[in-house]
């Protein structure tokens, strides 16, 4: 059976017990490794002092002339759910790659749980679970054999394997098709089994890259629960371009745009950054929709007024203003004076989706201007 086939460097990412042979000529793998070693000399298997599990500190990656990942830096603190977000070909899979160990950054540094990525690469490889959008699994084997395959590439003691196969099924909600055929499974549960390889050795991180990828709605929300069962226990990075799933999962998103960081923030924050314009929901009762949408228009720095939901009498608008004003007294000040019922006035935030179409958008275009720029030079 070839393990390179799933498993890229053969079993060595798995055990991150396998390093080069003896005489084993330097490869440029071993020559870039050399060279940023300098950096710092930390014998391998001890780790630095740390306070994140996951710091990257700017990074950058190329290839041949395109450059993937442009300086880019952050950090994940233990227990977290991190969303890692970004249009296809944003930068996501080739961080994740590197913070994996499959690749060599060109620059800058990036260390999980104490280890730096490029000098101590196994130790690295011990304390991480690692499910790519592809799961890397074995169709003609059962769940069970497949899973103590795993095990035993990655180290747990003979003794130990068959409660930690038992325990991961039961975490993933497999156990009871731990002897079925893996390609006889629904796409869903091969999620799950890939994702119960990545955290049978029980590691304290966990990198996941597009886990709901194909996936139903049923499938998908089985999937975000699975997740969230495993934050506290596990640092998690999620990569994805779903932004329900990160609202639903994460209590942090890294938004990446042509390679670099255009965003980093919890969502909460990022549901409410400060814009020049403000959007307000307001509820009022006493008088006919159209009366009441005509006098908010009428107030002082509303750009335009919308209609939302009528319930119980009660009439629903979202009211924008314009640039630099702040509306929400005079709104206030109109309905009462009006001799309405002001039942609620809040303000809402950007979505999700509204924030990253406007960071991407405004990234791309601005890259583009200095594109034009250069060639009209």
């Amino acid at each position: 059976m070839n393990l390179s086939l799933y498993y890229p460097r053969s079993s060595a990412f798995i055990s991150g017990q396998i390093g080069l042979p003896h005489n084993h000529p330097k490869s440029w793998y071993h020559s870039l490794a050399t060279g940023l070693a300098q950096r710092r000399n930390t014998p391998s298997g001890q780790s630095v002092k740390h306070t994140h599990m996951i710091k990257v500190e700017g990074l950058t990656k190329r290839y041949a002339r395109n450059i993937a990942v442009k300086n880019i830096s952050f950090e994940v603190g233990k227990g977290e759910i991190v969303g890692f977000l970004g249009k296809n070909g944003a930068g996501k899979t080739t961080t994740m790659r590197v913070l994996t160990c499959f690749l060599p950054p060109t620059a800058g540094k990036a260390s999980v749980a104490g280890f730096d990525v490029l000098e101590q690469s196994l130790e690295v490889r011990k304390r991480i679970g690692y499910l790519p959008e592809t799961p890397p699994l074995y169709p003609e084997m059962e769940i069970a054999t497949y899973l103590t395959f795993v095990a035993k590439l990655k180290g747990i003691p003979a003794g130990d394997i068959a409660k930690r196969v038992d325990e991961v099924c039961e975490r993933t909600s497999i156990a009871d098709h731990k002897h079925t055929i893996i390609g006889k499974l629904s796409k869903g549960y091969r999620q799950r089994v890939g994702l119960a390889q990545a955290i049978i050795h029980n590691p304290p991180v966990l990198i996941l890259d597009e886990p709901t990828s194909g996936l139903d709605p049923e499938q998908q929300r089985e999937a975000r629960q699975l997740i969230a069962s495993l934050s506290g226990d596990h640092t998690i990075i999620l990569s994805t371009h779903i932004l329900s799933e990160v609202e639903q999962s994460c209590s942090k998103v890294i938004i990446i745009n042509n390679g670099e960081i255009v965003a980093s923030d919890t969502v909460a924050n990022l549901h409410h950054r400060q814009r020049a314009t403000e959007s307000i929901r307001i509820e009022v009762s006493g008088a006919p929709a159209g009366q009441i949408k005509q006098r908010l228009e009428q107030v002082a720095g509303v750009a335009s007024v919308e209609s939302r939901d009528t319930r119980e009498g009660l009439e629903a608008f979202e009211v924008h203003s314009l640039e630099n004003h702040s509306v929400r007294p005079e709104l206030a000040r109109a309905i009462v004076q009006a001799g309405w019922n002001l039942n609620e006035l809040r303000p809402v935030g950007e979505s999700l989706e509204e924030i990253f179409l406007e960071l991407t958008k405004s990234e791309t275009s601005a890259s583009k201007d200095k594109e034009q720029e250069v060639v009209a030079q």
